[in-house]
């Protein structure tokens, strides 16, 4: 953005709000606050968003949310995408617009206004990326890694294999309970999201590493100190945290010389591409992943699709 366009914009968003608009503004934010129960993070990004927009509304001269038209918001994600905002970022702003004048509406606020300027208006189109795979090959080296002679390597090792295993998000895996592992049946419960819960096979080699390391090693790093029933512990005796899988993670990758950008999510992706790539049923894999809806895990067989090509690529004389 040219350096005035900047200028302006960082003058227009520094500039008071009508009285008006700050009075709704603020009922707003009470509401998601203490009756919504949204997180403080969240309620401060619900305000920057909407500040911005209404900052944008009051320079058009309106001062009442009655007078709001869809092309006024209109015009303001056009503002957003000259901006060059991510279409992920104007889309989230859009989405605080939409709650704030739902609210406005439902509410009676602001002298009867009665219809949502945002109701037909949609967000940018946003490209889905592809999730980052490995190949079967890049998993073997990877965990080959891990020093298994020591506790510590052990344990990683274990990580790597049961989130490869299961699909598991870094966030489950942290609070992955020893409770949760079903040996006999062979499977595993993972609570998910909104602590929604889902049953997910394991492997045999995930089960021998887990056996080892509850044998060898939690009892050791767990020492004296109240661990709960959490299985991965870090040197401390306490529950690992997301972060520091992260960059477990990270390093083994490195150590594999695995040149792709590597995290957390790479093995949940792997995992379910993999799958697919065997012939999994696609709502298997959606169950075994928690997706709610089909759509978001139909993304990997494009994945499938793309690993296809390059075997048709490969082999095929006349490719």
């Amino acid at each position: 953005m040219p350096a005035q366009k900047k200028k302006a914009a960082a003058k227009e968003q520094s500039a008071p709000l009508p009285k008006e608009f700050s009075r709704d503004l603020r009922s707003f934010l009470h509401f998601i606050s203490l009756e919504k129960g949204l997180s403080e993070n969240t309620r401060v990004a619900y305000q920057i968003d909407i500040t911005r927009y209404l900052q944008f509304i009051s320079g058009r001269g309106i001062r009442n949310i009655k007078d709001i038209t869809p092309e006024d918001v209109q015009k303001f994600v056009r503002t957003l995408a000259i901006e060059e905002l991510a279409p992920a970022s104007v889309a989230r702003t859009l989405a605080s617009i939409r709650g704030f004048h739902k609210f406005i509406v439902s509410d009676n606020l602001s002298g009867n206004a009665d219809a949502d300027p945002t109701e037909h208006i949609d967000p940018p189109k946003r490209k889905r990326a592809l999730p980052s795979v490995l190949s079967i090959q890049e998993i073997d080296a990877m965990f080959a890694q891990p020093d298994v002679k020591t506790e510590l390597g052990v344990r990683d090792r274990t990580i790597l294999e049961t989130m490869y295993a299961t699909g598991m998000r870094v966030s489950e895996t942290v609070n992955f309970k020893q409770s949760d592992i079903l040996f006999d049946a062979g499977i595993v419960r993972i609570f998910g999201k909104g602590s929604k819960e889902r049953v997910v096979p394991l492997g045999r080699s995930a089960q021998e590493w887990i056996r080892r390391y509850q044998k060898e090693v939690r009892w050791k790093l767990a020492g004296h100190k109240q661990t709960g029933d959490v299985l991965f512990l870090n040197a401390r005796g306490q529950k690992l945290s997301r972060v520091a899988i992260w960059k477990m993670i990270k390093h083994y990758a490195l150590e594999a010389k695995i040149t792709t950008e590597v995290h957390p999510h790479t093995l949940r992706h792997s995992f379910a591409t993999h799958l697919l790539e065997g012939g999994a049923d696609l709502r298997a894999v959606q169950e075994m992943l928690g997706h709610a809806d089909i759509s978001t895990t139909q993304i990997y067989t494009h994945v499938d699709r793309e690993y296809l090509k390059e075997v048709h690529r490969t082999f095929h004389p006349r490719a």
